[in-house]
């Protein structure tokens, strides 16, 4: 087994500079669009994490060709040759149920394996189902697998019960090639699904309201290839800033959105720590000496993501008070 081994002290202070990643929770739907289109997709500043590995899987057993240059992904999928994602891929890596609403919109049928096997509760998969539903899918649940069917896609109007990222894009991409409009209400807010709907523009879809609640998006016949960057990673960029702060350090983030991490800054502050803006794209933090509390509720964008949960609560532990 790989080991890695940090050796630190009470006095150890982080200082220097990082550049900060593509999104990994951008990619995965970028990649999963690239179903829409038989033309080519590039996708600037990829990750090179597991997950983008195990999508491209993915993507190759259902008929993509694809191949990377330090971080540009070009993924193409000419003909689709399989419309069934498999349980030992998906369980892997449970994002890849956005491969379900691409598939069916642009092949009419698809085949994906519950993230969770039979069992549906774990993740709210029924947000996604419903949604396709009401486009005219004919979905059912069997072993284990959903088995969804739709000669075409028809808009109309969806209001989710609740907020849902992964529902939201899967609804968004199938709406895409949809006959006539879609309306979906009560929109996952997050920057990744923004960003998946500016690529899903360059590839020719119609969608208004982008960055909002309510999105329309107007059916077109087909999608063409389109040269996209990823955004950069808001959870990693806030995990650097809560190391700088928890060391006492002095740490400069470049090829970051200041922007898509207001509330996490907001709350490093109020702790204490001096952030400071250097321009559109990069960061700096200085922790304090004195770590002061604060107390933290998670909630979808824009607040306080549950992924940073975790290192705002080591951070707490070093805080004076409760």
């Amino acid at each position: 087994m790989q080991k890695i081994r940090i050796l630190g002290n009470n006095s150890l202070q982080l200082k220097g500079k990082v550049k900060i990643s593509g999104a990994k929770n951008a990619v995965l739907p970028s990649i999963a669009a690239s179903l829409l289109t038989e033309e080519k997709v590039k996708l600037k500043n990829i990750p090179l994490v597991k997950d983008v590995f195990t999508t491209l899987t993915l993507m190759k057993e259902l008929g993509a060709e694809y191949n990377i240059k330090k971080k540009l992904l070009s993924i193409q999928v000419k003909k689709i040759r399989s419309d069934e994602a498999s349980y030992e891929l998906v369980r892997a890596m449970r994002a890849s149920i956005l491969v379900l609403g691409p598939l069916l919109a642009r092949y009419g049928k698809a085949m994906v394996s519950l993230p969770g096997g039979c069992a549906i509760g774990s993740r709210p998969i029924d947000l996604h189902i419903n949604g396709l539903e009401k486009l005219g899918a004919s979905i059912t649940l069997e072993h284990g697998y959903i088995k969804a069917e739709a000669k075409n896609l028809q808009g109309t109007e969806i209001e989710f019960e609740k907020k849902t990222v992964g529902g939201t894009e899967n609804l968004i991409m199938a709406s895409s090639l949809a006959k006539g409009e879609t309306i979906l209400k009560n929109c996952s807010l997050e920057p990744e699904v923004s960003s998946l709907c500016k690529l899903l523009a360059k590839m020719g879809a119609k969608i208004e309201g982008i960055g909002e609640e309510t999105l329309r998006i107007k059916g077109v016949k087909e999608l063409g290839g389109a040269t996209h960057e990823i955004i950069p990673d808001r959870i990693e960029a806030g995990t650097y800033l809560i190391a700088g702060a928890l060391t006492r350090g002095n740490i400069v983030l470049t090829h970051t959105q200041p922007k898509h991490m207001s509330t996490i800054i907001e709350k490093l502050k109020f702790s204490g720590a001096k952030i400071e803006k250097i321009n559109n794209h990069s960061l700096r933090v200085i922790g304090s000496q004195e770590i002061k509390p604060q107390d933290i509720t998670t909630s979808p964008y824009p607040g306080f993501p549950t992924d940073m949960q975790a290192q705002f609560t080591i951070l707490m532990t070093q805080a004076e008070g409760t």
